[in-house]
């Protein structure tokens, strides 16, 4: 160590320790050489992190004390909303989930169970084909399901669970869609058509469609985006959020079906129906 190490070293440990370290020419050598491999430490993780993101083309680099340093500028505190902030969800396996997504599990169940229930049912002239072993290339999976962890509000972890199942009428395949919500991943309108057009942040057409006592928003027309033709909307008194979509084209491989599966009563009152209703 040189002079101006020992004294910067020896600087910082007394200003962290009540009461001062003892004046010991041994002890007081030690403190000092034990607090310069640390700074050493902290500035060669902090050299080494903006070599790595200089050669990936990155201009900012994290200090160990969870700071974001950019060059030009000073350090500015972490997004606290990104997905590492928290740890994932407990997995069956008594570990953390490596990412949103459940393989398995209570929750992987479910969204399992919500694709076995939107085959079943699949109005009659209409079929679900299952995937073929080797499907070509550039074709959609044919159906598919997702558990998927959103946020953890209150102490509960709460999720959101989608399902997609090709439809085909003739020579023409379309497709399902059921997403749900559970109640507090965020802030939605109640207002039924005002729902509806939360859904893939598209927009449309929508009226309110009555089911019993309920009311359902369904978007009988799309705007400008054209992903799917119809798709209802439906919040449960409990705060679960539920839509139905259906379209007549699955992909650019296959021709679109002539006819949408459900009429606009019909999609309404899936959006109600309990088997959807996850919580």
């Amino acid at each position: 160590m040189n002079e101006d190490e020992l004294r910067a070293g020896l600087r910082g440990e007394m200003a962290s320790l009540t009461p001062p370290p003892p004046l010991s020419t041994a002890a007081t050598l030690g403190v000092a050489r034990r607090a310069n491999v640390r700074h050493r430490a902290v500035w060669a993780s902090v050299g080494t992190a903006a070599v790595v993101l200089a050669v990936t083309g990155f201009a900012a680099v994290a200090t160990p004390d969870g700071r974001i340093y950019q060059p030009g500028g000073p350090p500015v505190a972490p997004d606290a909303s990104g997905d590492t902030a928290k740890p994932w969800p407990t997995g069956p396996d008594g570990r953390p989930q490596e990412d949103r997504t459940a393989r398995a599990g209570t929750k992987y169940d479910e969204g399992a169970k919500l694709l076995r229930d939107v085959v079943a049912m699949v109005p009659a002239g209409y079929s679900a084909p299952d995937d073929p072993p080797n499907p070509p290339d550039g074709q959609l999976t044919l159906r598919t399901h997702q558990a998927q962890f959103e946020a953890t509000v209150d102490g509960v972890d709460r999720w959101s669970y989608s399902t997609s199942v090709a439809v085909a009428r003739g020579e023409g395949t379309g497709r399902i869609i059921v997403e749900v919500h559970e109640a507090g991943i965020r802030e939605l309108p109640t207002e039924p058509c005002a729902l509806a057009q939360t859904f893939w942040g598209m927009e449309g057409e929508c009226q309110v469609e009555t089911v019993g006592a309920a009311q359902v928003g369904v978007v009988v027309r799309p705007g400008r985006d054209d992903r799917l033709d119809q798709w209802s909307a439906y919040r449960h008194p409990d705060g679960v959020v539920v839509y139905v979509a259906q379209g007549k084209k699955l992909d650019e491989l296959r021709p679109e079906l002539t006819k949408l599966p459900f009429s606009v009563p019909q999609l309404a009152a899936l959006a109600i129906d309990e088997r959807f209703h996850l919580k």
